[in-house]
């Protein structure tokens, strides 16, 4: 439990200030969504550690807060159990070097943000050696594999968690969590600014939009993007003056969707290829096909009626299938307890299934309002101040470490 915000900072500040060292902090983030919330935790310390050093592997957005990464990021972008066997021995050697410098340094905390598959067992080695540890968003374990939590209890001293309802499921494993509130959701408006967007991005006020996310990882875009290319041709043939967006992360992203969509011979479809601005492509749109993932959650907040996909690796698919607790994917399904939103996943993907799906979602105005005050309901629940709240927990447990270690024995 958190002091009173005034004490804990006086607390805090004496601390640090009686400490000659300079702070360290180790994060490890392992793709696009967590260098986002990852820089949101960053927006909250920064601040108050204006001199510490930030490094271990992060994107660009945690580099805006003077993070250094010493690894790029995507080299721990992978998705699906075979996909991830694949880079095995790349990824095994990284978090190995990574471990032996850290092990070496003694930061003053170390910081998982997702990646769980990486992250966990790092941290366990961290912990043992009497390193703080602290792991920024759950992983599902209350969608499958829920006997992590025995993990996870060994590897953290602290978790922070974005879903409300994780917080009991901690609590009661007798781990200490404090619920943080989802940074998206201090980040997106609450009444975003469709006019705005479409201004940004040279679209008229009046076009029909349809984004189409694909995913950030390599692997998503390759077994996501030809079904929903084939989609958007069904939906342009419907409606010839229907307007596609596709946002992309970066140019080796960009660069991979060019070529597979040249391969299928799909290069006709008009589409609107965009640099980064995934943002203003989701706001401008009036309807979006999303790859299952962050990405899901960052449509509702948007307040958008959406088709949630998703394909992978055959092999991982049949293995993954078995394993889930709910029959839903997408986080905003989740947070509902309930299909307000279609998903297809792997088979059930086809471009017919998804553009039949995303044209109701174009045309049932009933819907769009229903979907409207749904995501509405869920902004609000999702809104803390996770920037302050998320920073306060990961000073505390420095300073707490901090007073152990220097108490008499």
């Amino acid at each position: 439990m958190l002091p009173h915000a005034a004490s804990f900072v006086k607390y805090t500040q004496n601390v640090f200030n009686t400490v000659a060292n300079q702070t360290i902090i180790s994060m490890v983030a392992g793709e696009t969504s967590g260098d986002l919330l990852a820089s949101r935790l960053l927006s909250g310390l920064r601040p108050q550690l204006p001199d510490a050093v930030m490094h271990g592997i992060g994107g660009p957005k945690m580099a805006e807060y003077g993070f250094v990464s010493d690894w790029p990021m995507d080299k721990l972008s992978v998705r699906g159990i075979f996909e991830v066997l694949l880079h095995y021995r790349e990824i095994s050697g990284i978090r190995k070097q990574l471990c032996q410098h850290l092990l070496a340094e003694k930061p003053d905390v170390f910081i998982g943000v997702d990646a769980p598959d990486f992250n966990l067992d790092l941290e366990i080695r961290l912990k043992q050696a009497g390193i703080p540890t602290m792991h920024y968003i759950s992983p599902s374990i209350w969608a499958w594999r829920g006997g992590r939590i025995n993990k996870i209890a060994q590897a953290v001293s602290h978790m922070l968690v974005i879903f409300p309802f994780e917080e009991t499921i901690y609590r009661k494993a007798g781990i200490p969590v404090t619920y943080v509130g989802h940074p998206l959701a201090q980040v997106i408006a609450l009444e975003p600014d469709m006019a705005a967007a479409r201004d940004e991005l040279g679209i008229a006020h009046d076009a029909t939009v349809v984004t189409i996310l694909p995913g950030s990882r390599m692997s998503e875009i390759k077994y996501n993007t030809e079904a929903f290319i084939r989609a958007a041709k069904i939906l342009c043939q419907r409606d010839p003056h229907l307007q596609i967006l596709v946002p992309m992360v970066g140019e080796k992203q960009r660069a991979y969707y060019i070529k597979l969509v040249v391969a299928a011979r799909l290069d006709g479809v008009p589409v609107l290829l965009i640099n980064g601005r995934s943002h203003a492509a989701i706001a401008a749109a009036n309807a979006v096909l999303v790859a299952s993932g962050t990405a899901t959650l960052e449509v509702a907040l948007f307040k958008k009626p959406m088709v949630i996909a998703y394909k992978m690796m055959e092999a991982s698919w049949q293995i993954m299938k078995h394993m889930g607790y709910q029959p839903w994917v997408g986080l905003p399904n989740v947070l509902a307890q309930e299909f307000v939103v279609p998903e297809f996943l792997q088979s059930a993907a086809t471009p017919e299934a998804l553009a039949n799906a995303l044209w109701q979602q174009l045309n049932d105005v009933s819907m769009q309002d229903k979907l409207k005050q749904r995501f509405t309901d869920m902004h609000h629940t999702l809104l803390r101040d996770t920037a302050k709240v998320s920073a306060d927990a990961v000073l505390e447990l420095i300073a707490n470490h901090r007073s152990a270690s220097s108490a008499p024995c």
